[in-house]
């Protein structure tokens, strides 16, 4: 699949089939990730991988929807903002650089025909209680992984005009 058919088709899936993801599928993503630029590349992000089955309950403390819990796979992006690159002005680029490292990784999942959903509405004491984050590791976005069970909806976006400024 070309690039922009791959960023066109792209949608967040809010209801997943209980097929498991292949090992496989879980690695490649995570490589995707893994391959992400960030600042000076120094990567201060880490990945946690949560088989759901079993943990839906404790899932749904972290994010209360249904759909989050019954894909088989939730992927957190958590920013390590004492190994990222800082600029003079004291802007840390922790969490950007790992919101690149996550976009990688959703693309690659649409990529392989799984689909996701970037969370950011969780509570962050009960993220790092249930994946036990060590001191220093933020969690910054959580994603269902997992086959799609709906159909995509029409994207709304802003017209390009209003979002370039400048000449």
């Amino acid at each position: 699949m070309d690039f922009f058919t791959l960023i066109e088709s792209r949608y967040s899936v809010r209801a997943y089939s209980d097929r498991p993801v292949e090992d496989e599928k879980v690695e490649l993503v995570l490589r995707a990730a893994r391959l992400a630029p960030t600042a000076a590349n120094f990567q201060p992000f880490r990945l946690v991988v949560v088989r759901t089955r079993g943990r839906e309950a404790e899932l749904r403390r972290l994010y209360h929807r249904k759909w989050f819990s019954e894909a088989p796979v939730v992927i957190g992006m958590c920013s390590v903002p004492s190994e990222a690159w800082t600029r003079r002005d004291g802007k840390n680029y922790a969490d950007v650089d790992a919101a690149i490292a996550m976009d990688h990784l959703i693309l690659a999942a649409s990529a392989l025909g799984l689909g996701t959903c970037w969370v950011a509405a969780f509570d962050p004491d009960v993220a790092r209680s249930i994946l036990k984050l060590p001191d220093g590791v933020e969690p910054l976005a959580f994603t269902p992984l997992g086959y799609p069970a709906d159909e995509p909806s029409d994207k709304v976006r802003k017209p390009l005009a209003d979002l370039v400024l400048g000449s």
